[in-house]
């Protein structure tokens, strides 16, 4: 029996070899790892006009860490509109009007210029077994050729993303998803509010919909497993993260190389001007460093011990609960880090930046 008010799940039997591979590897994946780690709510903002019908676009990726952050968001994207895109002055003062409102406001829905925007909530989380957290898939998005410049742009998450409640699944999505409906939070260590409002969106929204699976780099720790990346697109671009901490940014932290040495240096590129023991101890440092960096090169390297900590790349999964008006937004409990204030300059209705007072 379904929950009430869900949509019927529309599964799709794959017929393609790629599309069968990625189905095979679901099937291992779920028998390798049958937990599921909850890490907590993700936000970002979608948008849906009168053409989109029930579907959503995605238009700020769902990666924030509390709603204020996808609020400010679509405030600095509805005040570049409105500075570059506006089309006459009617459009830019409606657009001007909500970022108004955003500025003061915790606001999670606006409708400007028959576009409805609405901040969204995913639930981030990650499957797990006895070899720990799942590790990227052979048949997830690799770059047929890794590129470790650090000035080429990687995939964006969620770019083009398109959130359709109708789109048909295959088998193991659809069962992913019937197991999900049921998720709350339910340990102690939740505060009651957070508890209560989780049980309340099983009643206002049944149901569940899968987004693409993003890559993070976590540490082992004493407690377990600590995130150390920000979510990536693409199991590449975690290791090209990892990559850059190893040769760029931790050898800056940790007093290896200046903080203002030239920036193109890294743990391969320093040179420490003299000589003696000091500086034939940093280099040994920084060679340390530099070979774990070509460790993680060597190909699709998903773990590496360094120092005597163990990183991983981990996959992990969102989604989004799905009620009959579209897609959740922030809960009453979901904690802001910041308030609402004012992130750009005043505009005039002829798209005029106008100076501070």
């Amino acid at each position: 029996m379904r929950p009430r008010g869900s949509r019927p799940v529309v599964v799709r039997v794959p017929v393609e070899p790629v599309e069968a591979a990625r189905e095979a590897d679901a099937l291992d994946a779920a028998a390798r790892t049958g937990d599921v780690v909850v890490r907590g709510p993700l936000f970002g903002v979608v948008a849906q006009s009168a053409e989109d019908g029930p579907r959503w676009r995605v238009v700020l990726e769902v990666t924030a860490g509390c709603p204020q952050q996808a609020r400010d968001g679509l405030n600095s994207r509805l005040w570049f509109h409105a500075k570059d895109g506006a089309q006459d002055r009617a459009e830019r003062r409606e657009l001007l009007a909500a970022v108004a409102r955003l500025e003061s406001e915790r606001v999670d829905e606006l409708l400007v210029s028959g576009t409805r925007y609405r901040v969204v909530r995913a639930e981030e989380y990650a499957a797990s077994g006895p070899g720990g957290i799942e590790a990227p898939r052979p048949t997830d998005p690799e770059p047929l050729v890794p590129d470790w410049d650090r000035t080429v742009r990687e995939p964006g998450i969620d770019d083009g993303l398109v959130v359709d409640p109708d789109a048909p699944v295959t088998p193991t999505q659809a069962f992913e998803q019937l197991a999900l409906r049921s998720l709350c939070y339910t340990g102690g260590r939740f505060p009651d509010e957070v508890r209560a409002d989780s049980r309340r969106a099983l009643d206002t929204h049944p149901d569940v919909l899968l987004m693409p699976p993003t890559f993070s780099v976590v540490e082992r720790t004493t407690d377990g497993w600590r995130p150390i990346s920000g979510p990536h697109a693409t199991p590449h671009a975690a290791r090209k993260s990892l990559d850059f901490a190893l040769t760029w940014m931790w050898p800056r932290m940790r007093g290896h190389i200046p903080e203002d040495a030239d920036p193109r240096t890294d743990a391969r590129t320093w040179r420490a001007a003299g000589g003696g023991e000091s500086a034939d101890l940093r280099a040994a440092k920084l060679a340390a460093y530099a070979g774990a960096a070509d460790t993680l090169r060597g190909g699709r390297v998903d773990r590496l011990d360094f120092q005597g900590v163990l990183y991983q790349i981990v996959r992990t999964r969102r989604l989004l609960r799905w009620g009959p008006d579209g897609p959740e937004g922030p809960r009453p409990s979901d904690v802001n880090s910041q308030d609402p204030a004012r992130i750009h300059l005043t505009l005039d209705e002829d798209g005029r930046v106008l100076p501070d007072d």
